[in-house]
């Protein structure tokens, strides 16, 4: 195990020195505040606690800094390899103004609606325990944003073989995961698994809706839907009633309908708007597509041995050599003549007569 850890390490830095200051700040932080941690209570201080989130208290701060707010080291270790993950894998999408904005519209939106869910609980329950003994702090916020974004990205890239599972249900099995966790009694808190909820449902929101690129706003493909995180034989139902939630939404102007936009590629740069195609799931198929494409006919390339162009030129010239080569030395005619000036062979010396030779006295 010992032998393992320089080159954990060594790779490790090296992937830290290839992100970016964004990357960069918000690990060296989370390192930061840790060790603070053994000196100070930060989860009180930083992160976010529902009793002091909302008035007459009105801890705001802590909706900024609940994320990065960490007590133990392996927590540290999920919360900075999500941000360096971030880094490697969204950065160069998106750019670094936009990771940080997405980061801290995720982390935002995630301590408030976690701290709002345990207000609306102790109104219901009247159990002072949600609002004073809960701290929502750490990356699990954070976490489930990543993860959404990810599905968006590269939602077909296979994470593992045996049993197949792709990188677009991880944010379903990571839920699972940590109900699982909390039902088992592994997880002295669900902070983490209202945090990761809200912070998955938050970045959903952003990039579906709000997100902006060079296409315009949002993404409204279909493989990003909201019914595309459940299991398809819940698709049809949560469809139709995201559909409804959707649709009360924009009657209320919290949303705005959102037009499809195509691009034909036409020389005239024509338009047209048509309610279900995307350009970006388009262009993601057809690249998936081009890479499928060109390993199989390399694996065909590799398997024909076809004989080289240049070795067949070299044997021809060495052929045409050898057939205009003279048979007499000295370039001498042979009729017998006087050699050909300069030693020059003419074409016809390359055939010889033996009839025609003159005799020998």
């Amino acid at each position: 195990m010992n032998r393992y850890l320089p080159v954990a390490r060594q790779h490790f830095l090296a992937a830290l020195a290839s992100t970016s200051v964004v990357v960069k700040t918000i690990s060296a932080v989370v390192v930061l505040l840790y060790l603070l941690s053994w000196a100070v209570d930060t989860p009180y201080a930083l992160g976010v606690t529902p009793g002091y989130l909302f008035p007459p208290n009105f801890w705001v701060w802590t909706l900024v800094t609940h994320g990065v707010v960490e007590q133990h080291i392996w927590g540290v270790a999920a919360n900075v390899g999500t941000v360096m993950a971030c880094g490697r894998l969204l950065e160069p999408l998106w750019g670094a103004l936009e990771l940080l904005i997405f980061f801290a519209v995720v982390n935002v939106s995630a301590g408030l609606l976690a701290g709002l869910s345990y207000l609306l609980t102790y109104v219901a329950t009247f159990d002072l325990d949600y609002l004073f003994a809960v701290r929502v702090n750490g990356a699990a916020g954070f976490l489930g944003g990543v993860l959404v974004a990810l599905k968006q990205t590269m939602g077909d890239t296979t994470v593992l073989r045996v049993p197949q599972v792709r990188l677009k249900a991880a944010p379903a099995l990571v839920l699972l995961l940590l109900a699982l966790l909390r039902l088992s009694g592994l997880l002295d808190s669900a902070a983490p698994l209202a945090a990761y909820s809200f912070g998955a449902l938050s970045g959903w929101v952003y990039l579906r809706f709000y997100q902006r690129h060079s296409r315009g706003r949002g993404d409204m493909s279909d493989h990003f839907a909201f019914a595309s995180f459940f299991p398809e034989a819940l698709q049809p139902a949560v469809g139709l009633l995201a559909g409804l939630v959707h649709a009360a939404l924009v009657k209320i102007k919290v949303c705005r309908k959102m037009v499809k936009r195509y691009d034909v590629g036409a020389p005239s740069s024509i338009t047209i708007s048509l309610p279900g195609t995307d350009p970006q799931d388009a262009e993601r198929r057809r690249q998936l597509a081009l890479k499928a494409l060109n390993e199989r006919l390399k694996r065909v390339e590799d398997q024909s041995a076809w004989p080289s162009m240049d070795d067949e030129e070299d044997d021809d010239e060495d052929e045409v050599r050898t057939d205009t080569q003279p048979l007499l030395p000295g370039g001498r005619d042979p009729s017998g003549g006087a050699p050909s000036s300069g030693g020059v062979q003419h074409p016809e010396s390359s055939i010889i007569s033996f009839e025609d030779a003159p005799s020998r006295s």
